[in-house]
């Protein structure tokens, strides 16, 4: 898995000011229906409001959200656990032999891969900030705040998103992992081309500028859910679906016996 390059360490871009904003997103209202249709659908299933599961500082947010990826949630957390009783603070895994990390966070998929990569980005942000912590991040818009975490190498819009939205911060980002990806593929919200990092905007887009970050953190996890327990990648029980009528993908499956027709 090699680590992105291209981008400039010595120091962040250009501050961008709060009145500044990103080019638009152009939005067909009908999927912004379908999108608002969707929450409104899975959030009486899932229980919205659903509490945050993590309450983790955002540094610390960002090494929890790298050794989670292609990774199950026990598996990471039980790795951000014996890194946080090994090194106290992350000053102390920054000093720290590579091979120690990578024993201690062997139970994560590719350690050999994310231990030098941990220590990369710790120390990118150190360089870039003068000190490892991210809560400055609080004073930044959203997207100024995911503009700096992403041009560290090695933190995509996933990433960027998840510090903002799962930390403390508590910030209005919408994160997007494989299994929400999965689900607005098949209802038909993203195209079947669009990659997990390109559909970060236009997801955002089909919901409602003005949302809390408690609601799109609701969207993001009843998606999620949703993938996990009935939308599978695998034999996907579309039979149980609540989103049956809305999705596409799932009224072919069951108008051809369970089995995908070809275009």
């Amino acid at each position: 898995m090699p680590t992105p390059s291209g981008h400039d360490l010595a120091g962040p871009r250009p501050r961008r000011t709060r009145s500044s904003k990103p080019p638009k997103t152009e939005v067909d209202p009908a999927l912004t229906d379908k999108a608002l249709a969707i929450h409104a659908r899975l959030c009486p299933v899932y229980g919205c409001p659903i509490p945050y599961f993590h309450a983790l500082d955002p540094l610390s947010e960002l090494v929890s959200s790298l050794l989670s990826h292609r990774t199950r949630n026990a598996d990471s957390g039980r790795a951000f656990k014996a890194l946080r009783s090994r090194y106290p603070d992350w000053d102390m895994m920054l000093a720290a032999p590579v091979a120690e990390i990578k024993a201690t966070i062997a139970g994560v998929t590719w350690p050999e891969l994310k231990a030098p990569r941990l220590q990369a980005i710790l120390s990118a942000v150190k360089a870039r900030h003068g000190r490892l912590s991210l809560d400055f991040l609080r004073d930044m818009a959203v997207d100024e705040a995911r503009d700096w975490l992403e041009t560290i190498p090695g933190v995509g819009p996933k990433t960027s998103a998840a510090v903002l939205s799962f930390s403390v911060l508590r910030m209005p980002a919408l994160p997007v992992d494989s299994h929400h990806h999965r689900v607005a593929q098949r209802t038909g919200l993203i195209g079947s081309r669009v990659d997990v990092g390109p559909s970060h905007p236009i997801l955002r887009a089909q919901l409602p500028a003005d949302w809390s970050a408690q609601a799109l953190y609701d969207n993001h996890e009843v998606l999620m859910l949703h993938g996990q327990q009935i939308c599978h990648h695998r034999n996907p029980a579309c039979g149980r679906c609540v989103l049956l009528d809305l999705c596409p993908e799932g009224q072919a499956r069951m108008g051809a016996g369970g089995a995908i027709r070809e275009p």
